[in-house]
């Protein structure tokens, strides 16, 4: 069995009289992708944020790599794409991509920028102001600066929120690449079909509390053979809350 890279034990969050998180306990292999889902308010966000150092648990014990998260004294690199956006908007594309990847270390920041730009069609608006760019766009640029130096651990909060389809199919080749060259992803995300896709394993969170973990397969065996969208609908019967 593979090694884990995400471990997480009885992990209990409360903000101020309200328990958010309860008793958590689940897994990310090593060079898995992993599906964290549930819908807004379910507990994904608060989870990260913990792992990540950002909260303080109120209970239990989040390790990446066998160890509590110290982005400055860690073996192993994280790239964090969180849903509320943030780059430096009345910068240049270009000039924010190479400040990032300069701060990641990346031997050429400007060549590895310049040919994401290309990947993602955006190579004619290198010398853009940010702000100018749509919010998809930007979205683009904020998934290159998290992929830099090919991190370890990929966590994605909504990636393809605002994408069309054509977007969506290249971030998931992105995605699957990274992959295959070792990275483990943790994915949030309210698509089912990309979790059916691409996920070795998921976790369905509501009200804080595991409703269902382990293997897709898994799931779905346990809800009767019922497709991803039709458990998360069971679960939270019926309304996205």
């Amino acid at each position: 069995m593979a090694a884990n890279i995400v471990s997480v034990k009885n992990f209990k969050m409360k903000f101020g009289n309200k328990e958010v998180i309860s008793d958590l306990c689940f897994e990310v292999k090593k060079g898995e992708i992993f599906g964290l889902l549930g819908s807004n308010g379910s507990g994904k966000t608060t989870t990260v944020r913990a792992l990540l150092g950002f909260y303080t648990p109120t209970a239990g014990e989040l390790l990446i790599d066998g160890e509590k998260y110290d982005p400055e004294n860690t073996n192993v690199t994280v790239g964090y794409l969180p849903e509320e956006r943030g780059l430096y908007r009345k910068e240049n594309v270009i000039d924010t991509m190479v400040y990032f990847g300069e701060m990641k270390g990346l031997k050429d920041p400007r060549g590895w920028s310049m040919k994401y730009l290309e990947r993602v069609g955006l190579l004619d608006k290198f010398n853009e102001k940010v702000e100018k760019l749509s919010g998809g766009q930007q979205q683009k640029i904020q998934l290159g600066i998290t992929i830099m130096g090919n991190p370890k651990l990929l966590i994605l909060d909504e990636p393809t929120k605002g994408f069309d389809p054509m977007n969506r199919r290249l971030l998931m080749e992105i995605i699957e690449e990274l992959h295959a060259k070792g990275a483990a992803v943790i994915m949030i995300t309210h698509y089912m079909d990309e979790v059916e896709k691409l996920c070795d394993r998921a976790l369905l969170l509501k009200d804080g509390v595991a409703r269902a973990y382990g293997t897709i397969a898994g799931i779905k065996k346990e809800f009767g053979g019922k497709s991803l969208d039709q458990i998360f609908v069971d679960v939270y019967g019926g309304v996205d809350e």
